[in-house]
């Protein structure tokens, strides 16, 4: 029977996985190698440690990437700050009494199945102290949640001439801030949101910035319509049901809407693939530094010289002083067994990209390695309360056959579907996945049931934003206040803008009449909603005979 449980690294997925045991009665410990929660959100200057820069700021909203029974307070800002995320993540620990259970400055350097792993499922756990003190622990169960930016893709070797540059280079995990880089040419190769953050970051001060893509993005702004939330905005149970009904119409609908802003063609940012296929840039001042002159948009570097750089149409730049690469991250987890770290394509073997199918008890859970178009934190919660409640028994995993070739199936599936690479392994549809969870769970909203027992919180469910409050209305892990966080959910959205206040004027009958239609609208799309997925939640799955589970 699984009761203690081991939590590697206390980031927001590892703070999530903690509280998910103690919802379900579990004994968590967890191990952080470094002196503080938050992960990947702290901002710290230990050479060697993955971290952010300081100008960093969340791409998902506030409400987009809460936890589902932890409303982030109203008056912090939409997209906040790095600072102001740790802040939210330190309030969510204190709140549900989570620091108590971790060891700080505490790494892990060996996990290993027990001799009798077979018949117990237990694991030894060694951990070393910022001392040097190395200790061995037994625990029923382990939940993995180190994330995967931790070790820096530097390709020099693709690279030529890249030994005899006489300039500054270095990969992106070491930049700070653009100190130093005052009236500088400087370079960044890669186009994702960190190479485009730093590109934009330097070009406030450096003489010129050229950015280097080999292939393009579709670049997103924050700010939606009306000046909300671009993602609370957009990402709904109802857009992402007409876009896997109509794929080839909304994806036009949508890059026709992102070249309304700009022209991604004119830019020289209009990649090959479509919106939906591979996660967008999320950049505001992107455009705005291009129209300016500040930053060049390139194509792909073909050479270096002492003090140039040759690009693949021909072009060179000279008097390059610094060359950021932005070329991404390299996954490891080298303290699982080896036959643990297997792959399907590049993804990691895992069944619901959580667990391993081959283990002989499914006590080892790999929490938050994952992608998709929205936050992390809503997905990895799921996993993390699927994974406890597979620890206890409540959920029955298939038989190991069937599990692999689920696994071949969604890899080739996701492989059609989006542009994976050996960085970015994995991608999923972030609502169809997270539902999938909470089915087995037993926390998936029922929008049927919500349409006669309470209309205005099925249209709230259907038509808002698919905040990770739904998944607290009911079943195992219910919160009496998920409900009202729904409803006031708005309310957190505006509450930052009002810094001051400008009077309404008064109303009229055409604002009435408008709100009536828009009424009668989203009423219709409710409708059509339903009649696409009436049938879907009694329909055996194909791919899958886990039964679903009672709930408590």
């Amino acid at each position: 029977m699984v009761q203690k449980v081991a939590v590697i690294g206390a980031g927001p997925c590892g703070l999530s996985s903690i509280k998910a045991c103690l919802d379900e009665g579990l004994e968590p410990t967890c191990f952080e190698s470094s002196d503080d929660i938050g992960g990947l959100w702290r901002y710290k200057l230990v050479p060697g440690r993955t971290n952010i820069y300081q100008c960093v700021i969340i791409n998902s909203s506030k409400e987009m990437m809460a936890f589902s029974d932890f409303p982030p307070p109203a008056e912090l800002p939409n997209n906040m700050h790095h600072t102001e995320v740790l802040l939210y993540l330190r309030l969510y620990a204190q709140t549900f009494n989570l620091l108590q259970h971790i060891h700080l400055q505490t790494k892990v350097v060996g996990l290993r199945r027990r001799p009798d792993f077979d018949v117990t499922g237990q694991w030894d756990v060694e951990t070393e102290t910022a001392d040097g003190r190395r200790q061995t622990h037994v625990f029923d169960a382990v939940m993995v949640c180190t994330g995967h930016y931790t070790q820096p893709h530097l390709p020099l070797s693709h690279f030529s001439g890249i030994e005899s540059f006489k300039g500054r280079y270095f990969h992106s995990w070491e930049y700070r801030n653009a100190k130093g880089l005052e009236g500088k040419r400087v370079v960044v190769i890669g186009f994702g949101n960190c190479g485009c953050d730093i590109a934009v970051d330097i070009s406030r001060v450096a003489e010129r910035v050229y950015l280097s893509t080999r292939s393009g993005a579709w670049v997103v702004g924050r700010v939606g319509p009306g000046g909300l939330p671009f993602d609370a905005a957009w990402n709904s149970r109802l857009v992402v049901t007409l876009a896997s009904l109509f794929p080839t119409w909304s994806n036009w609908m949508l890059e026709r809407k992102l070249n309304e802003f700009f022209d991604h063609k004119l830019y020289g940012l209009k990649p090959k693939h479509n919106f939906w296929a591979q996660i967008p840039v999320i950049n505001d001042d992107l455009p705005g530094r291009i129209i300016s002159g500040r930053i060049q948009v390139k194509p792909n570097v073909k050479e270096f010289r002492e003090t140039s750089v040759v690009f693949t149409d021909g072009s060179v730049i000279d008097k390059v002083d610094a060359v950021v690469f932005a070329t991404g991250y390299n996954y490891s987890f080298p303290f699982l067994p080896p036959d643990l770290q297997a792959k399907s394509d590049y993804r990691l073997r895992l069944y619901k990209h959580v667990i391993p199918p081959t283990l002989a008890h499914p006590t080892l859970a790999v929490v938050g390695f994952i992608h998709g178009l929205g936050a992390i934190n809503s997905m990895a919660e799921m996993q993390a309360r699927w994974a406890t409640r597979v620890f206890k028994g409540l959920i029955s995993l298939p038989a190991e056959d069937i599990m692999v070739k689920e696994i071949e199936t969604e890899t080739a599936t996701m492989n059609q579907k989006f542009v994976c690479s050996e960085r970015n392994p994995l991608q999923v549809d972030v609502i169809p996945y997270t539902d999938s969870l909470a089915e087995q769970v037993g926390s998936k909203p029922n929008i049927l049931q919500l349409l006669f027992t309470e209309p205005t919180l099925a249209l709230q469910v259907v038509l808002g934003p698919r905040t990770s409050y739904q998944y607290r209305l009911s079943g195992p892990g219910k919160w009496a206040g998920a409900r009202q966080a729904i409803f006031t959910q708005k309310q957190r959205i505006t509450r930052p803008f009002r810094t001051r206040v400008v009077s309404e004027e008064p109303g009229n009958e055409a604002s009435s009449i408008l709100s009536i239609l828009l009424a009668f609208i989203a009423g219709a799309a409710l409708l059509c909603y339903l009649i696409y997925n009436w049938h879907l939640p009694f329909l055996p799955s194909k791919k899958s005979k886990i039964p679903r589970p009672k709930s408590n």
